[in-house]
């Protein structure tokens, strides 16, 4: 269901007009209003705008959200940014979809031009106080085009690259398989996986496919983008550092020597701040002139301090129990939730939009008047 019209009497209102002429002059500003409005007052501020950033406290908060928004905007021009699943440190690696979608997201945010812009972002904050590796956005997709030439040795060369698994049958995320003539590979952000038939070295059909039978189902595919599965790719300079590591470091030597040897392992994530040179924050990723929305910033203070804690205590407890008692082996704070509040202030000079149902003397209070004479002029 559309809602532009509501939209457009939403833009009508004093406080809307208000708000909205003082973030586009860069000035940080917050309004009172119920959690409810938040669709409303986000797609009222935001239209027009080139890009917003909205943090909310919780995943459920950001999907519905997303959902919302989609009565008032066109859906490419949103985005969401899942968190990943598991803790920084955490012997678990992410699952393959939210990888999947974290890369294509972060593709998009660094080369707009080469797809549909992303108009609103929405993210929870557990990941916008996790850091991340540096310059994710760069790391091109595979594209593969019916009809075109893409050797077969060449295409498991580069998917391998992007962290998929080579097995013999694929039945989930991040797999690639080789039969004959066929490749078999389930993108980290699709539904089903899809099958690339060859002639010569040429990609003669793609298809996607059952898990549960291997039957090819739809209609043959023209052209497909793939993403990488993983956030820790093992380039050359990953599988150096990681051989450096294992001798000194004897009690990992059974996760660092796979990596060295190009293998990717279940939750080797959890030392990707000694293995990559940078790291960076999704505040970092996006243009400077994104303005940034807190929906319930009370909310989002709370649950990133939780997350602070929960994370430290992990680090803490599994590393001392995996090393048998002793100390940490490596220091991998470097890769740790961040402190919401420091945060705040380390991109101040951002513009910010606080949405908050707990009024504060100094508060812009949303009257709402617009929606009631939408609801009046509809009835």
């Amino acid at each position: 269901m559309s809602l532009s019209s509501l939209l457009a009497a939403l833009t009508r209102d004093g406080v809307i007009a208000q708000t909205r002429d003082d973030l586009e002059r860069g000035l940080s500003t917050r309004i009172a209003s119920p959690a409810s409005a938040a669709p409303y007052v986000t797609a009222a501020l935001s239209d027009g705008m080139e890009q917003v950033l909205v943090i909310t406290p919780t995943d459920k908060v950001a999907f519905d959200l997303v959902d919302q928004l989609q009565d008032f905007m066109p859906v490419d021009d949103i985005a969401m940014f899942p968190a990943w699943e598991t803790l920084p440190h955490e012997r678990l690696s992410p699952s393959g979809d939210t990888v999947g979608t974290r890369m294509a997201i972060l593709r998009r945010l660094k080369h707009p031009t080469q797809s549909t812009p992303i108009r609103v972002l929405v993210t929870p904050v557990r990941a916008i106080i996790q850091p991340m590796v540096k310059n994710l956005g760069d790391v091109a997709p595979v594209q593969l085009v019916a009809g075109e030439e893409f050797a077969l040795t060449q295409l498991v060369a580069e998917l391998i690259d992007l962290g998929f698994e080579r097995v013999d049958l694929v039945d989930r995320r991040g797999q690639v398989a080789v039969r004959g003539g066929i490749v078999d590979l389930f993108p980290a952000d699709a539904q089903h996986p899809i099958r690339i038939e060859y002639w010569g070295d040429s990609i003669e059909e793609i298809r996607e496919f059952s898990v549960a039978d291997q039957r090819s189902i739809g209609t043959a595919i023209p052209a497909r983008s793939i993403t990488a599965c993983r956030e820790l790719l093992l380039t050359d300079a990953v599988k150096q550092r990681a051989e450096q590591l294992a001798g000194k470091h004897p009690e990992l030597a059974e996760i660092l020597d796979k990596i060295a040897q190009g293998i990717s392992v279940e939750g080797m994530e959890s030392l990707i701040p000694v293995l990559v040179p940078e790291l960076e924050m999704l505040f970092d990723v996006i243009s400077p002139k994104t303005v940034i929305f807190e929906i319930e910033p009370e909310r989002i203070e709370t649950r990133a301090d939780e997350l602070v804690r929960t994370s430290a205590e992990f680090l803490e407890a599994s590393w001392h129990n995996a090393t048998a008692g002793n100390a940490t082996p490596i220091d991998l704070g470097a890769s740790g939730f961040r402190d919401y509040i420091e945060l705040k202030e380390t991109y101040s000079v951002r513009t910010w939009c606080g949405l908050s149902a707990l009024a504060r003397p100094d508060d812009v209070v949303l009257s709402f008047d617009a929606i009631k004479e939408y609801r009046s002029q509809v009835t």
